[in-house]
């Protein structure tokens, strides 16, 4: 006979024989009852499975909600895994869980045990008292004046009100079992949400020992030690329902159905999502995630329509573009002969073959660039301060005012505890504790760091193999390419030149090799961070979060800071080229157009490429081993591929499942912000990419996905500090970029003091910028061989143009730099400051100006905070009066003298 707790009347014990039974219809099973504590067992009769049904989140009366769900598979050779399981599940039972177990025989594999767990109220209230979880103790009486001017407009966006706020507003207190009464407490059964529930388990599964207490071993507990050892299989709570139709039990909520009706459906994008029900289902940290990913894809709405308006404002002073005409006209572009851009295989050539790059780079090459990296600044500032906001009402709307890391994500690791043999007294519990000893934890710190150096070469080295890959493979398509075969192409033929080629064959390949690196470094960021044995959690997460960034940081980025700030500035003149490293292989030169649109076609194909394979790989990869993994299963009837089941053969999300969306998405921000000068467009990609990838995560994480542990999380944690030093290193990024990467700087300089009529315009700049050299004095060395010149070319022409302010051969500083040079070299750097300053400024006005919590927040907290001391106020004070009351008739143990005659409220007052 086994004692089990129902919901019905309270917190009583019903007791029923085994052959008692009725049938639920509701959700097909037979109720079986019984009245001796403990668990089912498997060698008791077995349940006809037919009757089962698939969305039952039930055990098998039908009463007790299953609360997580352990698997293992039968081991042969696992007697010391039995033991363990043995002895863990005992533990369980006396810490007051209740337990259910699957045979083999009823699973669609004929191998899986299942382990279902239920918590009672007796449970569920100690461990939220312990948890300090917030409970509602009073409806919130506070007046919503949120409705903005003309709300009407976004009627098409917005969610049914049951799916947007599936609870009332309650003001909260941290629940306290001994004041159970004070609290909205209507049915206990449903007093505490499942995605509570599954928390609290899961807590008591991380700290429950699988050893006899007697043994003296305090680190052999936790659930993640018994999964990393393989004694079960997997841990994990129940989806409530299949997430294509609604649960047949009423009893279920049938969360995860409305989620995926109403935020994981691509068709759905324009929709807002629902986060108090994604929070409810998935718990705060997952919540504040799609918070966040929301509240950024909104901010990048704004800066996709200026960086949209900017290229649009380029593209229509196409007309307008003076150095392009002259680089395109016969006249002026047709007769200026430029130096060779490589040694012996490139021949010399005519200034109007770069007619279309100078076009095309004009796009994105014009004031508005200047204007737009201003505004990107600004807007960087705003997304974080306005988020810090949002995040700070989420917070109150979360019950996370007061949040302390909880428990768990302090509780040493189980690795720390195996593998530190050393042990010390911790001061605060008083108990010998696991610890790593200065001069190792140094060792290992000295070594990671090496590891770390050492990889971040190796990057540098594969971005220096591509450089030196551009080298080479310009020369053979500039040899290749000489005649031109390209121009009898239809449409595209006049756009592939040499420099277009080389541009995107070496991005392509860049790609290429940052993916097959990201893949390599996820593993040894991982290494290295297990290697330094972080003692908790959360530091294992923060260490391996500081070590994914700095590798994918320099990984993604360094390709496009050598195009921004190394290419072209260092390449010499005529008769003294600089050469890579001592090679034969002389440093890039930027064409007549500029560097500015080979930084573009880097970043469009960097970004767009990540962007498409991430989301390829996140859709495709889960659902692919989902079907792999589920295809036996497909031949079974529904009715025997049960709740259980089913969300076992889905993948597991976890610990570290929102570390890589966060990651995709920070490394995204920086395309956006560190080179956006190059490409106002970039934001309107990413705009794009994330409507996309915010519906892929529902879907995925909705469909494909376990139900992950529920855990709280009032703030994005670390990435937030991440994200501020990209805002302050985007504005330095962007100033050298229109300074050193765009034309903008000389242009203005040109316009404003060295035009020859004193005329606002740019007739002549072209000629002004190229100076000239003597053919005849170019080193044997540097000169293009014979058959490499073009037919055109011919002993009368003598001299060459190369890009740079030089003074002329013949005159007294020839080849030296030009005062015009320094004249502009001091623009640029003085618009590198100014623009900084005028940035800064504006940034740190803007956030002085934004309040982090807004008032209406700050003033509810204080109000709640007021409540939550008064209603307990008055919670004693009418508890004692019962108390007082309930005494009346009672012998009085004080001396009759002492309160002689006194009303009953002096009395409390007295007590009080």
């Amino acid at each position: 006979m086994h004692r089990i707790t129902g919901k019905a009347g309270g917190d009583s014990l019903i007791e029923m024989s085994p052959t008692d039974s009725f049938n639920d219809d509701v959700n097909g099973y037979h109720l079986h009852v019984s009245s001796s504590t403990g668990s089912l067992q498997p060698e008791q009769s077995p349940i006809d499975k037919q009757q089962h049904s698939k969305d039952s989140v039930f055990f098998r009366d039908g009463v007790r909600r299953i609360d997580f769900v352990l698997s293992y598979l039968d081991d042969k050779d696992g007697e010391r895994k039995q033991e363990r399981r043995k002895m863990y599940e005992a533990n369980l039972v006396n810490v007051g869980l209740e337990l259910e177990t699957e045979d083999k025989s009823e699973s669609d594999d004929g191998k899986t045990y299942f382990v279902k767990i239920h918590a009672p109220w007796e449970v569920l209230a100690t461990y939220a008292d312990v948890l300090k979880i917030k409970v509602p103790f009073k409806v919130n009486d506070i007046p919503d004046n949120g409705d903005m001017p003309m709300n009407w407009l976004s009627t098409p966006f917005r969610l049914p009100e049951h799916i947007m706020h599936p609870e009332p507003d309650y003001f909260t207190a941290p629940f306290d079992k001994s004041k159970s009464d004070f609290f909205l407490i209507d049915d206990k059964a449903t007093f505490f949400p499942p995605s509570v529930r599954n928390r609290i388990v899961y807590y008591i599964l991380s700290r429950c020992s699988y050893f006899k207490d007697e043994c003296g071993v305090k680190d052999k507990k936790g659930i993640k030690r018994l999964l990393n050892n393989c004694t079960y299989t997997a841990a994990f709570p129940l989806h409530d329902c299949r997430y294509w139709t609604k649960a047949k039990d009423a009893n279920c909520e049938s969360e995860r159905y409305h989620l995926h009706k109403h935020w994981a459906r691509f068709f759905c994008f324009y929709k807002e999502q629902p986060l108090n029900l994604i929070r409810k289902y998935y718990g705060e940290k997952i919540g504040i995630y799609f918070a966040w990913l929301g509240f950024y894809t909104e901010m990048l709405l704004f800066a996709a329509i200026v960086g949209t308006l900017c290229f649009v404002y380029g593209f229509l002073t196409f007309d307008n573009n003076q150095w392009s005409k002259d680089i395109c006209s016969a006249e002026i572009g047709g007769n200026i002969v430029m130096c060779p851009l490589c040694d012996k295989k490139c021949g010399y050539w005519k200034l109007n073959s770069t007619c279309n790059s100078s076009w095309q780079s004009h796009l994105f090459d014009n004031v508005g660039t200047v204007f737009f990296a201003i505004f990107m600044a600004i807007w960087v500032t705003l997304f974080l301060e306005f988020w810090k906001r949002r995040q700070a009402r989420l917070e109150y709307e979360w019950d996370l005012v007061d949040f302390e890391e909880e428990q768990q994500q302090l509780q040493l690791r189980p690795e720390y505890e195996t593998k530190c043999t050393n042990r010390k007294l911790n001061r605060i519990t008083q108990e010998m504790e696991p610890y790593l000893p200065i001069t190792s934890k140094c060792a290992r710190t000295c070594l990671s760091g090496a590891t770390v150096v050492l990889w971040i070469s190796l990057i540098i080295a594969c971005i220096i193999g591509v450089i030196a890959y551009r080298l080479a493979v310009y020369a053979a398509f500039a040899s290749i390419m000489k005649d031109n075969p390209t121009t009898n192409l239809q449409v595209v033929g006049p756009y592939i030149t040499p420099q277009l080629a080389t541009s995107v064959t070496a991005s392509c390949i860049n790609f290429v090799i940052i993916m097959i690196l990201n893949l390599m470094y996820e593993r040894v960021a991982v290494w290295i961070t297990d290697m330094e044995i972080p003692k908790t959690h959360l530091e294992y997460e923060n260490k391996l979060t500081v070590k994914m960034f700095l590798f994918q940081f320099v990984n993604y980025y360094s390709s496009c800071f050598y195009v921004a700030f190394f290419k072209g500035k260092f390449v010499g003149y005529p008769g003294n080229y600089a050469y890579m490293f001592g090679s034969t292989l002389r440093n890039e030169e930027c064409d007549p157009g500029g560097c500015l649109i080979e930084l573009t076609t880097q970043l469009v194909i960097v970004m767009t490429g990540k962007q498409v394979w991430g989301n390829i790989q996140e859709a495709l990869v889960p659902w692919m081993m989902n079907w792999w993994g589920s295809r036996k299963a497909r031949n079974h009837p529904e009715s025997l591929y049960s709740r259980w089941e089913q969300d076992h053969d889905l993948q597991g999300f976890g610990q570290l499942g929102l570390f890589y969306e966060y990651l995709e998405m920070v490394i995204q921000f920086g395309f956006i912000t560190l080179f956006v000068a190059s490409f106002p467009l970039a934001p309107l990609l990413a705009l794009i990419n994330n409507i996309i990838e915010v519906r892929v995560d529902a879907w995925k994480l909705t469909t494909q996905f376990r139900r992950p542990v529920a855990a709280k999380a009032h703030s994005i944690g670390a990435w937030e500090e991440i994200l501020n030093g990209m805002a302050v290193l985007s504005v330095v990024t962007n100033a050298f970029i229109v300074a050193f990467t765009s034309d903008m700087i000389p242009r203005l300089v040109y316009m404003y003091a060295y035009h020859p009529e004193g005329e606002l315009n740019m007739e002549g700049y072209i000629s002004n910028s190229l100076s000239s050299f003597n053919i005849s004095v170019i080193p044997a060395e540097n000169r293009p061989d014979d058959d490499e010149n073009p037919s055109w070319f011919n002993s009368s022409i003598d001299t060459c143009r190369y890009r740079d302010y030089r003074y002329p051969s013949g005159h007294e500083k020839q080849y030296s730099h030009t005062m015009q040079f320094w004249h502009i070299l001091a623009a640029k750097l003085a618009f590198i400051i100014i623009m900084e300053h005028v940035a800064f400024l504006v940034k740190f006005f803007v956030a002085w100006m934004i309040p982090d919590v807004p008032s209406d927040v700050r003033a509810r907290v204080k109000r709640e905070r007021y409540l939550v001391q008064e209603y307990l106020h008055n919670y004693e004070v009418e508890k004692l009066k019962i108390q007082l009351s309930e005494n009346v008739h009672e012998e009085c143990n004080c001396s009759p003298m002492i309160y002689p005659c006194l009303p009953k409220h002096e009395v409390l007052s007295e007590c009080l």
